[in-house]
């Protein structure tokens, strides 16, 4: 039975698909290497907010020799604020290996895309699918919320071995030529527009409400089915914003861990008050002048929270160590995450 309400709703979707498609950039081509770059920034990040970091992406980074030469440093900047920041590393990880394994084209098959750092199931598949025409299922959260719907499963999404069974059950009914393409994409759409999370489906609006078990059930608002998330857990933190001569002293983090390679501001992994901070500072042997609050922010990893607060701190000089740098390079030269943003806006960056 599914597997004939999957093939039923192969045609529709793809009518639908090229009647309604949005006109993002990345669609615009078969290029592999657009299609590749598109999907790694818009895992977890909304499309919006990846459209101007696509373009400027791929002005610095046109082709894979590009990417895999990229400076490090550069490469983050370009990637600053976009968050999920192994996801830019990984991408030149891959590019390395497919300039020395592949001559600098990406694979035309599932399997082989696979085999590149930082491409799992759901990139290799979409890749393979939407530039190379490979009937290969591409299964993220929209498909998964899609499908589950359409087959009435209440199967748990935040299982693995949903997502696998869903990618073998639509392996078995892909189409070939371009429509594997305009199967992925109808899939992708639909679940971005009209298919939409929380209960609000606009099934009026969907090519396939006379297809879909969750409609005919009533169960639409059900599904998919998703086991709660563990509580984040909650870190406090305390910036110190320490400015000596015009510069701001900052560092680079190591190589392994959250936000590798990006530069921070030097912190406490405690909440202090302002005689607190004085004191380490003081302790520290740090010859300070003011020493003034910059509020406090919160931001929200997908394991772990920071809750943070800083200070604005006026130094004789910077502590060995850190790496002095002007307000323009905070913007122009250094990496710095979004963790930071509400305290770079309270230094008038």
């Amino acid at each position: 039975m599914q597997k004939e309400i999957l093939l039923s709703a192969i045609a529709p979707l793809c009518e639908w698909y090229e009647r309604n498609k949005k006109d993002y950039p990345w669609r615009r081509s078969r290029d592999p290497y657009r299609i590749w770059i598109s999907e790694v920034m818009l895992q977890q990040t909304r499309t919006g907010a990846v459209l101007p970091y696509y373009e400027r992406f791929l002005a610095a980074f046109p082709n894979v020799e590009a990417l895999a030469n990229a400076e490090d440093d550069r490469l983050m900047k370009l990637w600053e604020g976009l968050g999920y920041y192994s996801r830019a590393r990984n991408l030149k990880k891959g590019a390395v290996q497919v300039m020395e394994r592949f001559g600098g084209s990406l694979p035309r098959t599932k399997a082989e895309l696979r085999t590149i750092a930082g491409i799992g199931d759901y990139t290799a598949g979409a890749i393979a699918s939407m530039a190379f025409f490979e009937p290969a299922s591409a299964v993220d959260g929209n498909v998964l919320r899609v499908c589950m719907r359409l087959l009435g499963s209440d199967a748990d999404i935040s299982k693995e071995a949903t997502k696998r069974a869903l990618s073998v059950l639509l392996d078995g009914i892909y189409p070939t030529g371009e429509r594997a393409a305009l199967f992925t994409e109808g899939l992708m759409e639909l679940g971005e527009a009209v298919c939409i999370p929380g209960g609000e489906a606009r099934c009026a609006l969907c090519p396939l409400s006379d297809l879909c078990e969750a409609r005919r059930g009533g169960i639409t608002h059900l599904l998919p089915a998703k086991s709660a998330k563990k509580p984040r857990k909650a870190v406090e933190r305390t910036l110190f914003i320490l400015c000596a001569d015009g510069r701001f002293g900052i560092r680079k983090r190591g190589d392994t861990g959250l936000l590798a390679g990006l530069y921070e501001f030097p912190a406490a992994e405690r909440a202090l008050t302002e005689d607190e901070a004085k004191e380490l500072l003081s302790d520290k042997g740090i010859r300070f002048t003011a020493i003034r609050p910059l509020g406090e922010a919160v931001h929200i990893f997908t394991h772990l929270e920071w809750h943070m607060r800083g200070y604005l701190v006026l130094a004789d000089a910077l502590p060995e160590g850190l790496i002095g740098a002007t307000r323009e390079q905070l913007s122009t030269d250094y990496a710095l995450p979004s963790a930071f943003r509400y305290f770079k806006k309270a230094l008038g960056e």
